[in-house]
């Protein structure tokens, strides 16, 4: 069993800054990647920031150059630094982890998901 927590999501103005942070825990060998996702409403979800276990990583076309995710010391554990936060910015947040239980088989796990609001 794996449990995936997100924080640190809330309300900003336009202009602001946010940091999200996402711990996985529980039967956990390794993990293959960790990364964030967002949906708005009446819009399908998709890839803001994903990180690797060899530190690539990559990044949706409209965070570019605003969003850094980045690995904790903690073990298992990633943020999303949200800098020059938009309107449009604003979604539910997901963490996702992506774990490897064999060198072939692998599952992946979703959090609950972090309110973010950018009001202009």
């Amino acid at each position: 069993q794996v449990q995936v927590v997100e924080s640190g999501g809330g309300l900003v103005q336009a202009g602001g800054s946010l940091r999200l942070s996402c711990a996985a825990s529980g039967s956990i060998s390794s993990i293959n990647a960790m990364g964030w996702y967002r949906q708005a409403p009446g819009k399908e979800r998709e890839l803001v920031a994903r990180i690797t276990s060899s530190g690539s990583t990559n990044y949706g076309d409209s965070v570019k150059g605003r969003f850094t995710i980045s690995r904790g010391s903690a073990k298992n554990t990633v943020y999303l630094q949200m800098n020059s936060l938009k309107p449009e910015d604003t979604a539910v947040y997901y963490c996702h982890v992506n774990v490897a239980f064999t060198a072939y088989l692998s599952n992946e796990y979703w959090g609950q998901g972090t309110q973010v609001t950018v009001s202009s």
